[in-house]
């Protein structure tokens, strides 16, 4: 595995998990039904961020090779507040390890 395919994760986790915690306070202070665009716009922003999220946390979990439990867990803690930030550094512990391991083996020709 890549040390680039976790560094995307890790990027995409912080960033949607900001952009959550931006919505949250987006819908404390305008509410609802307030009819201003803020709230509206962190939404669709974070939603897209949110997919990108899931794409990157998609290819991290079957290069790593997690059981599909711990794939929906990892998934879903995008849409958790502060979440995403645990989960994140639960996972980098975990697979850095792996990323180690394959930067040391030698090339197979």
């Amino acid at each position: 595995m890549k040390r680039s395919v976790l560094t995307r994760y890790r990027t995409l986790a912080y960033v949607t998990a900001v952009m959550l915690l931006a919505l949250c306070g987006c819908i404390l202070v305008y509410g609802f039904n307030s009819g201003e665009t803020v709230p509206l716009v962190v939404a669709q922003v974070h939603g897209v961020l949110y997919i990108v999220y899931l794409v990157c946390a998609f290819d991290l979990g079957q290069k790593a090779r997690w059981p599909f439990g711990k794939l929906i867990w990892v998934l879903l803690a995008g849409t958790i507040p502060t979440a995403a930030f645990f989960v994140e550094r639960r996972i980098t512990a975990q697979v850095l390890p792996l990323v180690a391991e394959e930067e040391a083996e030698p090339a197979q020709v």
